[in-house]
């Protein structure tokens, strides 16, 4: 199947889907959420893919977040609705595949660039990989299940100030903070994610379900990402969101007022 925003490539029962719009650091957008969706799918039906990987084009981002000109006409049916079609079709649609898929994060995985990844089974990740929750800066949460996902894997009190501060970290403080499961050199990451692959490829493959099946059913219910669509989509009908999303196209720092 060809896509527009996406390359994949099927090799050795490995699919690689890569994130391709460099020029836009590989942004999500509603092209790309439909698209990925697509890709996933196949992951699911064919009985060709054993594992797959998700990276970006580039060296400069894995995806540097959503397509913020999209967020300008939303209200908060609009946001929350855009939330839950996007953790529906994508995230975690991702998260529950009974086949591996990892994300291999070269460069900026912010917003929900960082969402896409810790939906993802585990992370690796290039030398130069930054990490970060960065929508406060426009007046809005995590809306692709950041809250939830970061939370179990960083704690409580690490999630708290990565999402209240908006701080982008390195490769080796997300490694430190249980984000990350390994960090490599640029050139060696692809190559890094097939040869781990490679050896879960060799497992049985109803085995490797289950255990992605039990792992995610741990004190792990759809209480907390429903309570987060319904405050991301609440963040569209202020005042602060749209003076967010205005200051980032208009390149300049965003003047909240708390409304």
């Amino acid at each position: 199947m060809s896509y527009q925003t996406l390359q994949t490539l099927l090799d050795d029962n490995i699919y690689t889907i890569i994130i391709n719009r460099p020029d836009k650091l590989n942004a999500l957008n509603r092209t790309v959420i439909e698209e990925l969706s697509a890709a996933v799918d196949e992951v699911y039906k064919s009985d060709k893919i054993k594992s797959a990987i998700i990276t970006g084009a580039g060296e400069k981002a894995f995806v540097a977040g959503a397509d913020i000109s999209e967020f300008l006409q939303l209200d908060g049916t609009a946001g929350e609705a855009l939330a839950r079609k996007g953790q529906e079709m994508v995230f975690d649609k991702i998260e529950n595949c009974p086949k591996p898929i990892i994300a291999a994060v070269n460069g900026f995985a912010l917003g929900g660039g960082c969402e896409l990844a810790l939906a993802c089974h585990f992370i690796i990740a290039s030398s130069n990989a930054k990490f970060g929750q960065p929508e406060v800066n426009l007046g809005l949460i995590p809306g692709y299940g950041g809250t939830q996902r970061l939370t179990q894997l960083a704690g409580k009190n690490r999630a708290m100030q990565l999402m209240m501060t908006g701080e982008i970290i390195s490769a080796e403080d997300a490694q430190q903070y249980g984000i990350v499961n390994k960090i490599v050199a640029p050139v060696e990451l692809l190559n890094e994610v097939k040869k781990i692959l490679n050896v879960i490829n060799t497992k049985a493959p109803l085995a490797i379900a289950k255990v992605i099946a039990c792992i995610n059913n741990f004190d792990h219910t759809q209480q907390g990402y429903d309570f987060e669509m319904k405050k991301f989509g609440e963040c569209f009908d202020t005042a602060d969101a749209k003076e967010g999303a205005a200051a980032f196209l208009e390149k300049r720092k965003p003047v909240f007022s708390g409304r």
